[in-house]
């Protein structure tokens, strides 16, 4: 070509912008987001959504020797809201904490719940609306595993009472007034007292339940008393997906667990309001067996408050 001579360069070859390669990754993701857009709308469309308690976490805890401070952050910081509180159908939930004054207040010393009776230093709490039990089990299940798999578990701690527990009956000192069941763990309640009732049968354990709500409960709430409410559960079978560090659940048709919610600190109404509890029921139901009364205090969200208290 001479110099000077301009060439017309054909329509197909000129120079044009050429495409972005394909996010697949993103796409996916569009996808994906989209499916769940709408299954997650489907789901809030139907099944059961109750405001009262249907079922409950109750989990016991102890951090192993000098893990107590990284266990308390990761608990509040991290698995109190990734491993429970933004799971579907768990709507409340509460932390406490025993310090070792109140660990000392534990009996009986021989106790199916805790060797030695005074482990288990860290309690939570959780509610479940009625009926979503089994929807609930799957999505923690499933969490429970990614949380594992991303290394956000924290593994230097024993469970030493984890089970959901189906809930059975409330008994309020104060009848129709006053905080529900359902508003308990957000109520400013200034302690928590668990007791645990095992029997060998299940007809002992409805024998236990009737004494229970007909004489027990109304005797340890009069009015003017330190509780104000006592919640009660039965145990209900952990899914077969369990993660391997909880102990599979003993005593479904023959153990009874009480939260007692109290107005005062548990130390300040112990001796009046909570010893003899064991032979008060064991006279009164044959067969039935008081294996744990444990006091807590509510921890302080985002402190370390009563860390160092605990050995």
């Amino acid at each position: 070509m001479a110099e000077g001579e301009e060439t017309e360069v054909p329509e197909e070859s000129q120079a044009r912008p050429r495409s972005a390669p394909r996010d697949t990754a993103a796409d996916a993701a569009t996808d994906a987001g989209a499916e769940d857009a709408g299954l997650h709308a489907a789901l809030a469309a139907r099944g059961p959504y109750g405001t009262t308690v249907g079922s409950a976490l109750i989990t016991m805890v102890e951090p192993h020797p000098g893990h107590e401070h990284a266990y308390n952050r990761w608990y509040e910081d991290d698995h109190f809201i990734a491993g429970a509180m933004a799971m579907p159908h768990m709507f409340a939930g509460r932390r406490w904490v025993a310090t070792r004054e109140l660990q000392l207040l534990r009996y009986p010393e021989k106790s199916a719940i805790a060797q030695p009776i005074t482990a288990g230093c860290y309690l939570s709490t959780y509610w479940l609306t009625p009926g979503r039990y089994p929807d609930h089990i799957r999505w923690s299940v499933e969490i429970n595993k990614r949380l594992n798999r991303d290394g956000r578990v924290y593994q230097d701690r024993t469970h030493v009472f984890t089970a959901f527990q189906e809930h059975v009956a409330t008994a309020y000192r104060d009848g129709a007034a006053g905080p529900r069941d359902f508003h308990a763990l957000d109520h400013p309640y200034q302690g928590l007292v668990v007791e645990v009732i095992d029997t060998d049968t299940a007809e002992q354990s409805a024998a236990a339940y009737d004494w229970l709500m007909s004489r027990g409960l109304p005797r340890r709430l009069p009015r003017g008393g330190p509780a104000a409410m006592c919640v009660l559960f039965r145990p209900m079978p952990l899914p077969a997906g369990r993660m391997s560090y909880v102990k599979e659940v003993e005593g479904l048709d023959t153990r009874l667990t009480l939260l007692w919610f109290l107005d005062l600190p548990p130390q300040d109404c112990w001796s009046a309001a909570f010893t003899g509890l064991d032979e008060e029921t064991a006279g009164a139901v044959p067969g039935a067996r008081v294996e744990l009364v444990a006091p807590f205090l509510p921890t302080v969200p985002g402190t370390d408050r009563y860390v160092d208290q605990l050995r």
